[in-house]
């Protein structure tokens, strides 16, 4: 019995030392010497200081960087996945809408080339006729779920961020509006600021007809800058909410055809790459922001940037299978490193 026991502990222990130790050891010290970098986690550098992984996509907000797909984990690594919204879902159709509403042009007519973000604007601000409810009320009611949307993604920990928190500052000064919505649905008596978006958009299109609330930026006293909603009559927002409602009403109009990744995520919204159409497709506004930048000529510029992308771009097993690639973070990291020395000249 004692000899099977001891058998039975020496094969545990030299199963831990193998398996636990030798084998990962062996392993680590292998990619050490030959992949250093990936075992590292592929970290980009720039100046000495890790920047990022190639093998992570990052947000850009300044317009002369490349973007990179569309994340529905807000690029975070931890939360990595999909939304998972099927094709009939109309939040997948609003968040693909709103992607396209700031960035797609015509591609015939009088206005071929130029975007229809202005028009979009332009309609929003339509006088209201006839008596019928403002355009931002019309919007909720169709879009409930985006409406409530508008206040799920602007949490925090489980704490309601500035949305949350403006709705329910409303709130406290529209009783009438919230004892009506509670008397319609009395299974909820403490309503959460989510739900009351539709009654909250239906009162805001009332008193501020032509306008969407908007985080605007304020520079406050100590330097900081501060995020505060406040009535717009233009910008991104507007562009990105309404331009399903403008396309159903404009169904005659011609727009160009948008690369599919520049409007759909990938399944872990992490993809770091973009297609190089996608690249050549965002390639005019990224160079006009470079040519402000340093004050060049716009179509030199653009020689420059767009031979720096195909230098970048890569395909799958050496060019085997699938279409040319671009890493977003290595490219933009390509141009701040061609160009940011002339913009301080």
């Amino acid at each position: 019995m004692f000899q099977h026991l001891r058998a039975c502990i020496v094969l545990l222990i030299l199963t831990v030392v193998l398996c636990c130790v030798a084998y990962p050891l062996t392993l680590w010290g292998v990619a050490k010497v030959v992949f250093p970098n990936q075992s590292e986690g592929s970290l980009i550098e720039n100046h000495g200081q890790p920047v990022g992984s190639r093998l992570i996509a990052q947000p850009f907000s300044q317009p002369e960087y490349f973007q990179p797909r569309p994340s529905a984990a807000s690029y975070n690594a931890t939360a990595s996945g999909a939304t998972n919204w099927s094709a009939s879902n109309y939040l997948l159709r609003d968040r693909i809408a709103r992607q396209l509403g700031p960035i797609v042009k015509y591609s015939d007519g009088l206005k071929k080339g130029q975007a229809v973000a202005p028009d979009i604007e332009a309609w929003f601000q339509r006088d209201l006729l006839g008596g019928k409810p403002g355009i931002v009320a019309q919007w909720a009611n169709l879009h409930s779920s985006v409406a409530q949307n508008w206040i799920k993604n602007d949490m925090t920990n489980g704490q309601y961020g500035l949305n949350g928190k403006h709705v329910a500052e409303w709130q406290k000064t529209h009783k009438a509006e919230v004892d009506a919505w509670i008397k319609d649905n009395p299974g909820t008596p403490e309503p959460k600021p989510e739900d009351l978006a539709v009654p909250f958009f239906v009162s805001f299109s009332k008193e501020h007809p032509g306008t969407f609330p908007s985080a605007v930026e304020h520079k406050m006293a100590d330097g900081k800058t501060e995020k505060q909603i406040e009535p717009v009559k233009e910008g991104s927002d507007i562009q990105a909410a309404f331009f399903d409602l403008w396309l159903s009403e404009h169904s005659d109009v011609v727009l160009e055809q948008v690369p599919g990744d520049a409007v759909t995520a990938s399944g872990s919204g992490l993809d770091p790459h973009i297609t190089l159409d996608n690249a050549l497709w965002q390639l005019d506004g990224v160079a006009a922001a470079w040519a402000g930048k340093i004050h060049g000529n716009v179509k030199d510029v653009r020689t420059e940037i767009e031979a720096t992308i195909r230098e970048k771009s890569t395909a799958p097993l050496g060019g085997l299978v699938g279409v040319p690639l671009v890493n977003v973070l290595e490219t933009n990291l390509a141009l701040q490193a061609r160009f940011q020395d002339r913009v301080s000249k």
